[in-house]
Parts: structure tokens; sequence; C-alpha cells
């Protein structure tokens, strides 16, 4: 009987995966630079410079790139946002895989770098840390730093100000209106719905840059 319903649940998990990859055409999962979807959103990627946890340069281009349908998201979102004069600045989008081996030898805790055995949403293209700014660019006050490593970076930490809670809040609910997941641990952390269905990379940013 055990044996039967685990068949029974594979098949299910199978045909769902399926369902969800048809949605998307070839494409929609290509990687593209964030800013050729829309300039206005701000991009300084954080690990293309020293100015990270880790200290070190680890990218060799300072561009966003993502899966073509989670790109189109995050320009909804921007639009959104714009309506109240408000809008995104993104500190990282897709990750190669070999860049997340060594934040996982810095930070080897799944609470907020992902086991590279495993692949994190960044490494399939389907996650993006942000943060809001203003109409000038300035970044909303917000409860910690980018890659804070301590509870109050976590989405449930109340102990901040109004107006940090308020800025916190506004973000997730316009990320998950167009489909983002936030990540419990990281207030700038979203995942896009479905990221599961798609392939761990492992492409240097120079090279996507080419295209």
């Amino acid at each position: 009987m055990k044996t039967k319903l685990l068949k029974l649940a594979l098949a299910f998990f199978i045909l769902n995966a399926e369902s969800l990859l048809a949605q998307f055409s070839p494409e929609d999962t290509v990687l593209v630079d964030i800013q050729k979807i829309n300039p206005r959103i701000i991009v300084e990627i954080k690990y293309a410079t020293e100015d990270n946890f880790t200290g070190k340069k680890l990218y060799d281009v300072p561009k966003c790139f993502l899966r073509k349908f989670v790109a189109l998201k995050l320009d909804s979102v921007q639009r959104e946002l714009e309506k109240v004069g408000l809008g995104l600045k993104v500190w990282d989008c897709y990750r190669p895989l070999s860049v997340q081996k060594i934040l996982w030898s810095i930070v080897p805790d799944e609470r907020y770098v992902a086991n590279p055995a495993k692949g994190s949403r960044h490494n399939r293209g389907c996650a993006v840390d942000l943060t809001l700014v203003d109409s000038l660019g300035n970044e909303l006050p917000m409860p910690t730093k980018y890659d804070d490593f301590t509870e109050k970076a976590h989405r449930d930490y109340y102990n901040l100000p109004d107006t940090v809670i308020k800025n916190r809040k506004i973000l997730e609910d316009v990320m998950k209106k167009y489909g983002f997941i936030p990540l419990p641990t990281e207030w700038w952390h979203f995942d896009a719905q479905g990221w599961e269905n798609f392939s761990i990379l492992d492409i240097p940013l120079k090279e996507l840059n080419k295209k």
C-alpha cells in the first residue's frame, strides 16, 4: 500500500512540475539583464565589489541577470512602486554555483546561505536581493544592512522603529503581489514562484554579459 501511495505521489509531483514548466516558453527562461527590461531599477551588485560580508570581489561584472519571467515580474513591481514615488535597488540576482561554494565556506548556515550541494535559488536565476528607494534613489530605512546574519534581519523581528516596519511591509507586500516568496530570515531576499523547476547554473557573469 505504501509503495502504491509513493508511486502516486511521485506521479503527481512529475505532472505538477511539467504543468508549471509548460507555463513558460523557452524565451521566458533565458537569463536577461534586468536593466534591459527596466533601466529604472537601480543595480548595485554587492558581490561585484569588496563591500560585502566576504570583503572580496566575487563577480567580474556588476550586472543583475534573472530568468526572463522573473525579470518581467520585477518590472511590474517597479512600475507599481513608481506610482507612489518609490522604486527598487537590487543587490544580487543570478549567482554562479562557484560563488555559492565560496559563500558557504564562510557561512555554512542554511538560514542565510544555501548549501551548494542543493543549490541556491540565486543559482537558478530565480531569486533577487533588493531594497526600496525613494524617487531620488535614496535607500529607505530597513531593519539591517544587506547580509546581516542576525535575528534583526528576520521578518518576524519587530523591535524596530515603526517606519522601518512599514517599509519592510511595503516591500514584502508588493513583491508577494507579483509572485515572489519572501525568505523568513532575510528581509531583502525573495524567490520567484516555480524556482524549483529550474536547473542550477554556473555560468560566469562575464560570459552572460557578452550576449
